[in-house]
């Protein structure tokens, strides 16, 4: 392990300024040499300090500590506190339970809300089938966005050089909410991971990004949030039904309504140096509640964290979140109608949604579904990660970010706390294999790498050869990471297991499905190659939560405390 200081400079290096991201790691800070809340500090001209870093939720300057503040709203009813008592996971859920004032209120905060395509890179990942009881599980990608595109955004994110450039992806979470509402795991990517971003197309502009191998965050920039969303997609190997965007203004609007939310440091910090770097936080040790332009600062500290880099802010940002989820769910926040009405407000007019979440109501019950969720099985983790070679950028840890993935894919909580299914024998085969009818569907039609032609034809030759002589094969194209079998009812299941033992794959790929129409083999992406299906090491010891590597950190873990880096404390 490096040490804080070198690692530290490392990350000052790691990304280069170009043309198109001015002031990325470097600028003036221009204050009077105090910490925002100081005594005698004074808000510069128009309201905010000029930019530190000019990446968001990078480090920046510290924004006035005026911007952040609004008036209490009027009162309104209080129809859906429930649900906003408990979101805080999504700012779009915090936002819309209070709303429904009216009709027209409803169409109001509609209109609020920017919409965009799911996905901006072909048909994508096939949604999984639900399970024996028609449940789903659910996946929603929560990204925040550095966008300029407004005077109160470049109040509070600095870089005014900037305000031009395309936004970047510097936060981004993916949400599991598994298919019985149990619990939910949440994955964040650091910024900086280097990932193939598929070709995408502009909605707006028709413009065609070509696929490319770059820093995650520039997905942004391709188009918008749906070709992040894609880039997900490629890399997880995991369907992503949702993704909610939110900017600068709308996440101190959302901790400036909620009144606080208790954040913890080992020592004094000051997210400050003379190069510029920093936040601006400013925060002696212990236990303080952090609210507005503040907890802004918290989110975006990278500079003061463990080692200056992106992957202790994202453990910050972890911890911010549980303790605002502890709270809200405790009931003792957002009481007030009018802080509830302007959250409301505020937080649609920061929001981007996908189209298939384009009203406050599909919100509202999206909201209904995760506050089923007990604080006690909300697991957060950061996805395991290794340097480059070169140290310029983040890439996926081998072994141990396709594991964790892969218990996301396979419906398993990261907190190993699923309940375990009593060991039973396997049921016998109900039909004899040369009368078992299934079909075999290629599933190896990756976006980025394309489809391997004949996967179905080859493997449907395979179980012939193997007795199952009533195999045939589907001959449309469709994408999944994984090899499955899925099967209609629990008197197939011993046919199933048979079926995966004569190939090789393991029990965790046979599935009971409520929308199965009979046996059906989908030949995934991991098997792209070849008659016999590939062994991987571990495979009959299939992880059961999220490895160390991950770093998960528990939703009721109220002890938890971020490590200030030496460098930046007082």
């Amino acid at each position: 392990m490096r040490q804080s200081s070198v690692r530290g400079d490392r990350s000052r290096r790691r990304r280069e300024p170009d043309a198109q991201e001015p002031g990325w790691d470097d600028g003036p800070y221009q204050d009077q040499g105090l910490p925002p809340d100081a005594p005698g500090w004074t808000p510069p001209a128009g309201g905010a300090v000029s930019s530190g870093d000019g990446d968001a939720p990078a480090d920046g300057d510290a924004p006035a500590d005026g911007g952040g503040h609004r008036k209490e709203g009027r009162p309104r009813g209080g129809k859906g506190r429930k649900v906003l008592r408990w979101t805080a996971l999504t700012v779009a859920v915090l936002i819309v339970g209070g709303a429904g004032a009216g009709y027209w209120y409803y169409e109001h905060l509609n209109a609020n809300l920017r919409k965009a395509p799911r996905s901006l890179s072909g048909d994508g990942l096939k949604k999984p089938d639900p399970n024996a009881f028609g449940q789903s599980p659910l996946n929603i990608l929560l990204l925040g966005s550095d966008g300029r595109n407004s005077k109160k955004n470049i109040e509070l994110g600095g870089a005014r050089q900037d305000a031009d450039r395309k936004p970047l992806a510097d936060v981004q979470m993916l949400l599991h909410v598994s298919a019985d509402r149990s619990n939910m795991s949440v994955i964040s990517i650091p910024r900086d991971t280097r990932v193939t971003i598929p070709e995408c197309t502009d909605p707006k502009t028709h413009k065609v990004y070509p696929q490319t191998s770059a820093a995650i965050n520039e997905s942004l920039q391709h188009g918008g949030p749906g070709c992040t969303l894609a880039t997900w997609q490629e890399l997880t190997g995991i369907y992503v039904d949702h993704f909610m965007m939110v900017d600068f203004a709308g996440v101190v609007d959302m901790a400036d309504a909620i009144g606080g939310v208790p954040v913890c440091v080992d020592k004094n910090v000051y997210s400050h140096d003379s190069k510029g770097h920093g936040s601006g936080l400013r925060m002696e040790k212990g236990t303080h509640p952090v609210k507005g332009v503040q907890a802004l600062q918290w989110l975006r500290t990278r500079y003061g964290f463990e080692d200056n880099t992106d992957i202790g802010r994202a453990k910050a940002q972890h911890m911010y979140m549980n303790s605002m989820v502890r709270q809200l769910k405790a009931g003792t926040k957002l009481s007030n109608p009018g802080q509830l009405r302007d959250l409301a407000e505020a937080a649609t007019k920061a929001l981007t949604v996908d189209d298939g979440l384009d009203t406050v109501k599909k919100l509202y019950d999206l909201g209904g579904d995760l506050s089923r969720v007990p604080t006690k099985r909300i697991t957060m983790v950061t996805m395991p990660w290794q340097y480059s070679p070169d140290e310029s950028y983040v890439m996926p840890k081998p072994g141990d970010a396709e594991a964790t993935f892969g218990l996301l894919r396979s419906d398993t909580a990261l907190d190993g706390k699923d309940k375990k299914k009593k060991a039973t024998p396997d049921p016998e085969p109900a039909t004899p294999k040369g009368q078992l009818k299934v079909v075999v569907q290629n599933g190896t039609n990756s976006t980025v790498n394309g489809p391997v032609s004949g996967r179905a034809s080859v493997v449907q030759q395979r179980l012939a050869g193997l007795g199952y002589a009533a195999a045939g094969t589907d001959t449309a194209l469709t994408t999944q990471a994984d090899t499955t079998i899925t099967y209609r009812d629990k008197g197939q299941r011993g046919d199933a297991l048979a079926l995966a033992k004569a190939l090789g794959l393991p029990k965790s790929a046979v599935r009971e499905s409520s929308s199965a129409a009979g046996m059906r083999l989908v030949v995934g992406n991991d098997w792209r190659n070849g008659s016999a299906y590939p062994k991987k090491s571990g495979e009959e010891k299939a992880a059961d939560k999220a490895p160390d590597s991950a770093d998960a950190l528990n939703g009721e873990d109220s002890k938890a405390c971020m490590k200030v880096n030496p460098q930046y404390t007082f």
